[in-house]
């Protein structure tokens, strides 16, 4: 090669000469072309800005995909294929991640029994949200279906391992949350793959964040990001469905989009809305595309629709009757002069029970159920009940335990026999006799939901000032006396009377059958409370039959995630409340077989 040939060289070449074949023009030689990585060169680049662009087809398609990605909240219960999964995930695993830590984990649930704990949680959560709302946004929200937990086959819960320190992290230094955006990337590639496959994706963030942790095991410092539903959508939404039900707008471009700096003279944009006061598959999506046949506009029974469904979803859809298990027990916290009654008042209610004239007997002879009373424990047995009675000696709750743990046991265990007779015969309505008992009921309660005597003691039935004052002193000695337990049993026997004790058995033994369960006031629903610590899945067939006075009643409720079906401000006990409710739901059921259908 002489002077001024050969690739440092400009001899008898001129500025912009094309390069023909290896060689080129005058010596001069063809780029090497990398076989890996970016393939394009500056000038190539220079000459074709949008020359990266992959083409008219591409972009209308995914214009498409993002103007059709949806919320979803209805679910076929048909299986997601492997490879459609498997094609969701790995779109999330493709989104870009702050110096490359890919923090994300997908946790991928199927096992029925884990969404429904997930879906009670959620149930939960909504209830607290709606309780912080003005009564008509509260209506409003709890009208709206939130989550599809329990219908998609397919759960996928996005963790975040935030366990590497953030200046170990290039970029996160400085932006140490940036790792939990990077997973928010990958929910949104896995959402829009989902919809461009035809696919269905719901994002529920309707959990307290260490308990979805602690349902799924996960390590300190791997925290979620909610859970997503997937699965082949039962709608197919024009426009997102919080526009549709008119919750919210879109807001137009040019109210987010800021130049250059923030404005300083026109104050801030206007920010998002915030509203914070605000069973099988199979079966549950059977019973909304039933309802949707109906000649009438979806959940026109409001809150009644959502308990039909409830209903039908665990199997029940064919019951036209049920029963009324009442309980009745003594209570030796009576003596701390903690009611207006004489204790004597029970064993005459739960006599009149066996009778068929008491008030919640004669209830559920209205309503057309049948009624099992049981003596769980007062003084002189009542002739023609069922008994199940604690063997042991009760403690009056401030001083001493209410019952030893095998008593409450063996409660448990009567209960279920009971709830599994009942549940074979339809709904099963829960109902309780027991003079002293709304101080037993707001003690565990208390301990339950980590309440102050203040926030759930009540007057309850004849009660002046002095004697709530009294009652709360008593709660808080029990729950000094119990403080830092945590286990359900455990507080049963300490706190819990033993009708509580024995309901909380009929209503697992009911939802072990297939039979829905109808709370009643506080003390008819605290069983349902204890039942789901011990077996979340029972959640899944409660009713709330109504909300009483009784101050904690509500907070129970809204633990369990359940609406009420009525509020009359009832003070009976005795399950009526929960009979009143079962007329009505019978009677839906009922509309729902003999109403007009669409085609």
């Amino acid at each position: 090669m002489t002077e001024g040939e050969g690739m440092g060289g400009s001899e008898g070449v001129a500025e912009g000469d094309a390069v023909t074949g290896r060689e080129g023009v005058a010596g001069r030689y063809a780029r090497p072309v990398p076989t890996i990585g970016d393939t394009s060169s500056a000038a190539q680049r220079r000459e074709d800005p949008a020359g990266w662009a992959m083409g008219e087809d591409v972009t209308e398609a995914l214009a498409a995909v993002v103007a059709g990605r949806r919320d979803i909240r209805r679910f076929r219960p048909d299986p997601v294929p492997d490879e459609l999964l498997t094609a969701v995930l790995e779109a999330g695993h493709r989104a870009p991640s702050v110096g490359h830590s890919q923090p994300w984990r997908f946790v991928v649930v199927t096992d029925p029994a884990t969404r429904d704990r997930a879906a009670a949680m959620a149930d939960r959560c909504r209830a607290q949200q709606a309780a912080h709302l003005s009564s008509e946004r509260a209506a409003r929200m709890l009208d709206l279906k939130l989550e599809g937990l329990r219908e998609a086959p397919v759960g996928v819960v996005v963790a975040c391992d935030r366990r590497v320190p953030a200046g170990g992290v290039l970029g996160r230094a400085t932006y140490p949350d940036a790792d939990l955006w990077s997973c928010a990337t990958a929910v949104e590639n896995m959402w829009l793959a989902a919809r461009a496959h035809g696919l269905g994706m719901g994002w529920v963030t309707l959990f307290e964040p260490e308990e979805l942790a602690d349902l799924l095991g996960l390590p300190e410092g791997v925290v979620t990001l909610g859970w997503l539903c997937l699965g082949w959508p039962d709608e197919r939404p024009p426009s997102p469905g919080l526009e549709r039900a008119a919750w919210s707008r879109r807001a137009p471009l040019e109210e987010v989009v800021v130049r250059e700096r923030w404005p300083a003279d026109e104050g801030e944009p206007a920010r998002p809305v915030s509203h914070l006061r605000g069973p099988q598959p199979e079966r549950l999506v059977g019973a909304t595309d039933a309802a949707d046949e109906l000649l009438s506009p979806p959940e026109s029974l409001g809150v009644l629709d959502r308990a039909l469904s409830r209903v039908l979803a665990v199997g029940a859809g064919d019951v036209v009757g049920g029963t009324l298990v009442l309980a009745g027990a003594d209570h030796p916290v009576t003596s701390l002069g903690v009611s207006a009654y004489p204790s004597e008042t029970t064993h005459d209610v739960l006599s009149a029970t066996v009778a068929g004239s008491s008030l919640g007997a004669a209830t559920a002879a209205g309503a057309g159920l049948a009624v099992v009373a049981v003596d769980a424990g007062v003084a002189a047995p009542v002739r023609g009940a069922h008994h199940a009675r604690p063997a042991g000696v009760r403690g009056d709750l401030a001083t001493a335990d209410a019952m030893s743990d095998t008593d409450v046991a063996d409660l448990l265990a009567a209960g279920r026999e009971i709830g599994r007779s009942a549940g074979s015969r339809g709904l099963v309505c829960l109902g309780e006799v027991g003079v002293g008992n709304t101080t037993v009921a707001a003690a565990l309660a208390c301990a339950l939901l980590d309440l102050e005597p203040q926030d759930a003691v009540g007057l309850g039935s004849g009660s002046d000032a002095a004697m709530v004052a009294r009652k709360r002193e008593v709660v808080a000695s029990a729950l000094a006396r119990t403080a830092g337990e945590r286990d359900p049993l455990r507080l049963l026997a300490a706190l819990g009377g033993p009708e509580v004790a024995l309901l909380t058995g009929v209503t697992l033994g009911a939802a072990a059958a297939g039979a829905p369960v109808v709370l009643d006031g506080l003390a008819g629903s605290l069983p349902g409370l204890v039942a789901s610590r011990l077996e979340p899945a029972a959640q899944a067939y409660l009713l709330a039959g109504h909300v009483s006075r009784e101050r904690a009643h509500a907070l129970v409720l809204r633990e369990l995630g359940l609406e009420p079906l009525l509020a009359l401000r009832l003070r009976s006990g005795e399950g009526v409340g929960a009979c009143l409710a079962a007329s009505l739901v019978l009677q839906g059921l009922a509309v729902r077989r003999v109403a007009a259908r669409t085609r």
